[in-house]
């Protein structure tokens, strides 16, 4: 596989645990998927200060997206408690204190919990995950985000359970199911968690960017140029839209016709 930015999507979080669930999900993707700090050296901080996820998850693609010059997508996402008005939502990760950890952050949500007394339901606190993706290419449509968002409905116990996942997923019991997120198969995970049902949403990336990236690899191998600015340079931009490559903006071409998707 070229190293081109073709062959390249930027992930944009420096958690590992998510970051790893992501990689998961993009298996699929005739892509190259890398984080952001091993694409710069270092992964930039971008202050999650958004009011939404999807305000937030924007913010990240876009930064990042701008610091690499490649597709990047990102991700935000939390736990919201119907008791606690919506709560911890986009604070999930900073619920106990701004650099708090999972068990943390647990506590806090519990200690939270406990003030309400008793939950509305035997099986728990209704509350859901859920997650926003934002995709961003700089290079075509002015570098605007295109996102999607991904529910994942349950209820919160107070009795962790699971040693998998990360974040409150040993809480949260997934709704159809007797288990907490962090008591499922990675498998099973990654096909009924918000990030997942997020992922589905995106399900024609992959046959879309397979074709793509087989037209752009025989253009690129009859130029005999091997980045994207050089094969703008040597061929006119009309050619990668009539071989169904996409669209295209100030001559460079994208991965994935956004419109389509």
């Amino acid at each position: 596989m070229g190293r081109g930015y073709v062959d390249t999507l930027v992930v944009a979080t420096g958690n590992k645990g998510k970051l790893e669930e992501l990689r998961a999900l993009l298996a699929g993707l005739p892509v190259e998927v890398r984080s952001a700090a091993e694409v710069l050296g270092d992964s930039p901080v971008v202050e999650e200060d958004g009011e939404t996820f999807a305000a937030n998850a924007t913010k990240k693609a876009r930064e990042i997206s701008h610091a690499t010059m490649m597709l990047t997508v990102a991700d935000d996402s939390g736990l919201e408690v119907d008791a606690l008005a919506g709560r911890p939502g986009v604070r999930s990760a900073r619920f106990a204190h701004a650099r708090a950890t999972d068990a943390e952050n647990n506590a806090a949500l519990l200690g939270a919990l406990e003030a309400l007394g008793d939950p509305p339901a035997s099986e728990g606190f209704p509350a859901r995950f859920r997650c926003v993706l934002a995709l961003v290419d700089p290079y075509t449509h002015g570098g605007e985000p295109h996102t999607v968002e991904g529910v994942c409905e349950g209820v919160v116990t107070r009795a962790p359970r699971g040693s998998g996942g990360f974040g409150y997923d040993p809480l949260f019991v997934v709704a159809g199911t007797d288990k907490t997120m962090a008591e499922l198969t990675e498998a099973e995970k990654n096909t009924m968690s918000h990030r997942a049902r997020a992922f589905a949403k995106f399900a024609g990336w992959g046959q879309q960017a397979d074709y793509q990236i087989s037209v752009v690899r025989e253009i690129i191998e009859v130029a005999g140029v091997d980045q994207h600015r050089s094969l703008a340079q040597k061929l006119d931009g009309q050619i990668l839209v009539r071989s169904g490559y996409g669209h295209a903006q100030d001559g460079i071409p994208s991965p994935f016709n956004l419109e389509a998707s």
